[in-house]
């Protein structure tokens, strides 16, 4: 064994407390750094790339340099005011789950080795019931949801050669011939798996939303899927990135009484809606999903990577994804992972979920979702009182969709977002045509202090670009 890796090996204990203490240091700074730092920021000058190091050095001193060229650069992502994108954090208890498991190192794809599928499959039990699916619901965990939508996806291309007298897992998209994928406000990673599973980008058929919504309009949706009888895939969903619109999921499912159509729904974080008594009415009508997208790193507070799907053709999703090998499990009635995804390889992703659902249950989930709602609510409403603002839709759950009143630009948006950039991080978009602006809480640590901060930094960044 090399020397300065035997060493290592022999002071393990030694460092893994340096890299506790450097994490706890990082997490116990979070409300007093930067949340996103200026580029070329005094204190924090980008780090020129370096070779290869030739010779061992240890674990000691990668660590010292990572502490001293890279950490300063990072986002505050993990932290209460990072609003960008939907981004959730880690808490306590999940991340004590991901160390856990970067620590014994499973690939939990094979009954060979049972323990890890076992435990995510108990897990995926727990996020059935917080969805409030039924058990004809099976779900397997994946990276996020741009997976957790190809896989779904994926079974529907299945089940549209099931419907047409051909398997596409074995003869190729091209057996199924034109597809219509029908959707009132796809989110992007739509079309980015139709183009993976070779059905096409243009296979998306955008159908009209409801007047001042992001939602599908049902009798639309009735049209569209009329005009060109046939099998077709709808996806639906349940909470736009946007504005948090909800398809009626239960308008969308009875039209199945005239079509035929595979139902998608992408709930990447508009699942966790079902969690607060006052809002689950947005997410009624999930458990009629024939395949079910919901990302776990945002409300659930896991680390990066992780989501689940879900299906009610488990058995089209291993035709999809079976995997023939000797060292492989059979399909059987309860196929080993590795059949029901496209990773042979499959870190055991489901125990941070596993620790913080078994931490604080159903009810301590709870109130992280109602608690992030209410922050938005109340940005919403302090954005809604300055005369600098405007909102471009109606705060539904944990996004708030903004603008600036006059010239709102996206030169003007850059600069009001780099302004404020260090107190609060907030992402671009357009909504009907207009530039605008996205706070999206979906953080476990996020108070209405951040709240108040975020909108006193908002505000005088609005002050300082005029």
């Amino acid at each position: 064994m090399d020397r300065t890796l035997a060493a290592d090996l022999a002071r393990l204990p030694e460092l893994l407390d340096a890299t506790r203490a450097a994490a706890a240091d990082a997490l116990a700074t979070l409300d007093a750094r930067p949340v996103v730092a200026p580029t070329g920021e005094p204190h924090a000058p980008q780090p020129l790339p370096e070779g290869l190091p030739e010779h061992a050095r240890g674990t000691e001193a990668a660590l010292a340099d990572f502490r001293d060229r890279w950490e300063p650069r990072l986002s505050a992502s993990a932290g209460p005011r990072y609003l960008g994108f939907v981004t959730g954090g880690a808490t306590p208890a999940a991340l004590a789950g991901d160390w856990l498991t970067a620590a014994h190192d499973q690939n939990s794809n094979s009954a060979l080795d049972g323990a890890g599928q076992d435990l995510e499959r108990e897990t995926v039990g727990w996020l059935r019931e917080l969805f409030h699916l039924s058990p004809a619901h099976t779900g397997t965990f994946v990276s996020g949801a741009t997976m957790s939508n190809t896989t779904g996806l994926a079974i529907a291309r299945e089940w549209l050669g099931e419907r047409l007298g051909v398997s596409p897992a074995d003869d190729g998209a091209a057996a199924l011939g034109p597809v219509r994928v029908l959707s009132g406000a796809p989110h992007s990673s739509i079309a980015k798996a139709l183009s993976v599973l070779g059905l096409g980008r243009n296979s998306l058929v955008r159908v009209p939303t409801l007047p001042g919504r992001e939602a599908v309009d049902p009798a639309a949706l009735d049209r569209a899927l009329a005009d060109t009888p046939g099998p077709a895939v709808v996806v639906a969903n349940a909470g736009t990135v946007n504005t948090v619109d909800f398809d009626d999921l239960r308008a969308v499912a009875a039209l199945r009484e005239r079509h035929d159509f595979w139902l998608h729904t992408d709930a990447a974080f508009g699942a966790f809606a079902a969690l607060s008594p006052e809002h689950a009415h947005l997410a009624d009508g999930l458990d009629a999903s024939d395949s079910l997208c919901v990302d776990l790193h945002k409300w659930l507070n896991v680390p990066y990577d992780s989501a689940v799907q879900f299906t009610r053709r488990r058995d089209l999703q291993a035709r999809v994804f079976q995997n023939s090998a000797a060292y492989l499990g059979p399909l059987g009635d309860h196929p080993d992972l590795v059949h029901l995804t496209p990773e042979n390889s499959h870190r055991l992703r489901a125990l941070a979920a596993w620790f913080t659902l078994r931490a604080y249950g159903r009810e301590g989930h709870r109130e992280i979702v109602e608690r992030d709602i209410a922050c938005a609510r109340a940005l919403g409403a302090a954005l809604e009182a300055d005369p600098a603002f405007t909102l471009l839709a109606p705060v539904r759950l944990n996004v708030v969709c903004f603008t600036l009143a006059e010239a709102p630009t996206p030169d003007r948006l850059t600069a009001l977002r780099e302004a404020a950039g260090a107190e609060v991080f907030v992402t671009p978009t357009v909504y009907e045509g207009t530039a605008g602006l996205r706070a999206a809480f979906s953080n476990w640590r996020t108070t209405h202090d951040d709240v108040r901060r975020a909108a006193e930094a908002l505000g005088a960044a609005a002050r300082e670009i005029a």
